[in-house]
């Protein structure tokens, strides 16, 4: 096991709290495999009914996987350690998406990337004042994975492509508007609501119901028709036209957000969703994205994205191709493309 996260069983509930607070409790293999083992072991344990999934000290929830790995593996070994990273990260995902007992996630800070991939498939999905919801790989050539297809294509009205395309940032209240939050709690109450669920894991919805709060009206309601008519196509040059078109503040804000994103994810991402949406299974689901990120690894964006944004922050990703016009369906396709029998991801 690693100290990386904290599990432990209170009375009949189950206990992880990740614990990385330096890096705002990154997923690295080790957590998912310990997080994994956890929860193989209490499924088939009677005396649990249900778990509970937090962080430790320190801000936010869990900001995502370990970009530093997939970008060393990207750039040394062939992306083979990222694939392993990604494979038994997306069994966790899935594990956690089809567990019998309900997991009630805290979502009490950033939540963004990998940790939305083990919030999202939880029962219960706590908001709080401090909450902060993004999948924002596109801005590293990257692509809302670990379940994002799935969960952002079910969420209407296009808030999902909105949200896979620009990485914006949701707060407790839109999270809970747009249903990606089940309860909303300030975060004072936070302890009294594990501990009373601890006490009675059979009551958790009547404790998160008795405990929570109304949310302050939710901002992006707001441009909620907007987003559903500028998002509205599955191509992505649709949507830059219909930006460029609209000459309000808003379309000028969210298209200068898309121009410095990667191309080539941003159109990987439109198609995920509509591919995702049109699936019966969370396990097809991640056998998709499997193939993306193995891909989409070893292009030249995933590694350029990181150096810019996250190594070297200066912000001015070299983007190959350059334009939307640039990536090709043939290169979008080969993506997209089944993977070896014996390479394609598998559930636990």
């Amino acid at each position: 096991m690693t100290d990386e996260v904290n599990i432990h069983t209170h009375g009949r509930t189950g206990h992880i709290s990740l614990n990385r607070p330096k890096a705002l409790h990154s997923l690295t293999l080790d957590m998912c495999h310990a997080m994994s083992k956890a929860l193989t072991g209490w499924a088939d344990d009677d005396g649990i009914e249900a778990v509970v999934l937090d962080h430790a000290e320190g801000r936010g929830f869990c900001a995502g996987g370990d970009i530093n790995l997939l970008r060393n593996s990207a750039l040394n070994d062939g992306g083979k350690s990222g694939r392993a990273f990604f494979h038994d990260e997306y069994q966790l995902n899935h594990q956690m998406m089809t567990y019998d007992k309900p997991i009630v996630a805290f979502m009490d800070g950033i939540t963004m990337g990998g940790g939305v991939g083990i919030a999202l498939p939880c029962k219960y999905r706590v908001a709080t004042e401090h909450t902060r919801f993004a999948m924002p790989e596109t801005g590293i050539g990257l692509f809302p994975d670990v379940g994002g297809g799935w969960h952002l294509s079910r969420l209407g009205g296009r808030l999902g492509q909105f949200l896979a395309l620009t990485g914006a940032r949701l707060d407790g209240a839109e999270c809970v508007w747009a249903g990606i939050a089940t309860h909303y709690l300030p975060s004072e109450k936070l302890a009294e609501a594990k501990a009373r669920i601890t006490e009675h894991p059979d009551r958790i919805s009547g404790i998160l119901s008795e405990l929570s709060e109304t949310p302050p009206s939710a901002r992006i309601e707001g441009n909620a028709d907007l987003i559903k008519k500028h998002f509205a196509s599955d191509r992505y040059e649709d949507i830059l036209a219909s930006l460029e078109a609209d000459d309000s503040e808003w379309a000028a804000k969210e298209l200068a957000t898309l121009r410095t994103k990667s191309p080539q994810t941003c159109k990987v991402a439109l198609r995920q969703l509509a591919e995702s949406e049109k699936l019966d299974s969370f396990a097809d689901n991640m056998v998709m994205e499997y193939r993306i990120a193995s891909r989409v690894l070893t292009r030249p964006d995933f590694a350029e994205g990181v150096r810019a944004v996250i190594v070297d922050k200066t912000n001015d990703p070299k983007w190959d191709p350059a334009t939307p016009e640039g990536v090709s369906e043939e290169l979008i396709d080969s993506i997209f493309a089944p993977l070896p029998a014996n390479e394609e991801w598998k559930p636990l």
